[in-house]
């Protein structure tokens, strides 16, 4: 085993194909921070509202106030460098830290598909990937290589292939497959597209969308590994992804996708398309061509890097199952739904009606939400568990400032999913003020009276 493991590191492969990838996320991420600002989203996320949800356990992560936008600047000038490999470690480690705490200011924000750029940025400054094209290897050649180790490469195909195959799994459940929830809510929203837009209140449509979606995203990492399944499966990447851009609001999901999977060709393609964008800039691209190969050096800092990357694979397969350690429906309670790959399974809405109490006097007031919460956050808050406990918190001290004496927090809430009738979401009996985040059980959530089964 050990000597199967050591060949498998001392494998080399074309060190174009992760040259292309840097070339394409950091050009991918450039594109889509720039459209984040200018949506105008610095503002209205991180700036206009008077309060954030945070991560448990980063509850120090704060926007900075107006001085947000270098953050944005910073990741932005930063995903230039990683794409062209100018002071590529050093890029890529500003990147990283950059772009994840601009996701941890606020939870409200949260997308699968940014936490797949954090993981992906995250390897990333692992990885040599200004070995080859890089403004790095031009201005010193010592740093340029033909050849790297595979297994450089072959990392960010296994975390590109769990997010695919763990989206799959997560679809394997009794409302995605026998009530085709919950593309039966929305699908019908897009009636008015053209060519497709009829089909779209069909009811065998929404299964098929649903079964299809499902086989898609289990088979689709092997197809794509498979060389004679290859193109077939790179055209229903594309496929895939375009649909899917042009029926629900996903950002740019879509297109890094269909990028990171061109990481399954094969390196003479990679190679391609670096040597005419070297002729198109008028570059030498002969400086790379020098036969010289990376080879693994097993030195103390290799050998920790290896094992950092490894206990990080561990954690990347195994954690989106920790929801098996809650009882209860994951959909209504999420205890573990967040960073698992679950993709797009539910349709949740919610309603919140806060009151807040003087201990003392008994006096209750009942609570506004918008004089606190943006309309995004109200809406996301009102289905979230982890989000109720914590804006129960934070009216618990804003009151408490304004002399209320120990407040009592409690809410009427009630929340539907997947086209079920509203039901009472939280105890309303619960002093919330006296309930704490943590990886424990939330007794406080009322129980589902349903099951949805599968995974």
């Amino acid at each position: 085993m050990t000597h199967y493991i050591q060949n498998y590191i001392n494998k080399t492969t074309q060190a174009t194909t992760l040259a292309f990838f840097r070339l394409a996320f950091g050009l991918m991420m450039l594109l889509s921070l720039l459209r984040f600002m200018s949506y105008g989203w610095i503002e209205k996320f991180y700036i206009e509202p008077l309060f954030h949800f945070t991560y448990y356990g980063f509850e120090w992560i704060k926007p900075f106030g107006t001085l947000t936008y270098l953050l944005f600047i910073s990741a932005l000038i930063s995903a230039v460098f990683v794409a062209v490999g100018f002071l590529y470690r050093f890029s890529a480690i500003v990147f990283f830290l950059s772009f994840t705490y601009i996701e941890l200011m606020d939870k409200t924000t949260y997308l699968n598909h940014y936490y797949f750029i954090s993981i992906i940025s995250f390897v990333l400054i692992f990885l040599p990937a200004n070995a080859t094209f890089s403004i790095d290897a031009f201005r010193n050649p010592k740093l340029a290589f033909e050849k790297i180790p595979r297994w450089n490469t072959d990392i960010l195909k296994l975390l590109l292939a769990i997010v695919y195959f763990y989206a799959g799994l997560a679809k394997l459940n009794s409302d995605w497959l026998f009530q085709a929830m919950p593309l039966k809510i929305w699908l019908p929203t897009n009636h008015n597209l053209p060519l497709i837009g009829g089909f779209l209140n069909q009811n065998w449509v929404h299964f098929t969308f649903s079964w299809t979606g499902m086989l898609y995203d289990l088979t689709i990492p092997f197809l794509l590994l498979y060389r004679r399944t290859r193109l077939f499966a790179f055209v229903l990447v594309v496929v895939f992804h375009i649909l899917t851009k042009i029926l629900f609001p996903i950002g740019v999901f879509p297109y890094v996708m269909i990028i990171s999977s061109l990481l399954f060709f094969e390196s003479n393609f990679h190679k391609r398309v670096l040597v005419f964008l070297s002729r198109f800039f008028k570059l030498d691209y002969a400086i790379f061509d020098n036969g010289k190969e990376k080879k693994p050096t097993f030195s103390i800092l290799y050998k920790t890097k290896l094992a950092l990357l490894t206990i990080f694979l561990v954690f990347q397969l195994t954690f989106p199952f920790r929801y098996l350690f809650y009882p209860g429906e994951l959909f209504w309670t999420e205890e573990g739904f967040r960073f698992s790959w679950r993709v797009m399974l539910m349709e949740k809405a919610g309603y919140t009606q806060f009151t807040v109490t003087d201990s003392l006097t008994k006096k209750t007031i009942q609570i506004n939400n918008r004089h606190f919460l943006t309309t995004f956050q109200e809406k996301q808050m009102a289905f979230q568990p982890d989000f109720i406990l914590e804006y129960a918190h934070f009216l618990h001290d804003y009151y408490q400032k304004q002399g209320i004496v120990n407040p009592e927090v409690r809410v009427d809430s009630y929340v539907a999913l997947n086209g079920r009738l509203s039901k009472q979401y939280i105890d309303p009996n619960i002093d919330l003020a006296k309930e704490y985040e943590s990886f424990r059980r939330k007794t406080w959530i009322l129980p589902f009276n349903d099951e949805i089964k599968g995974l």
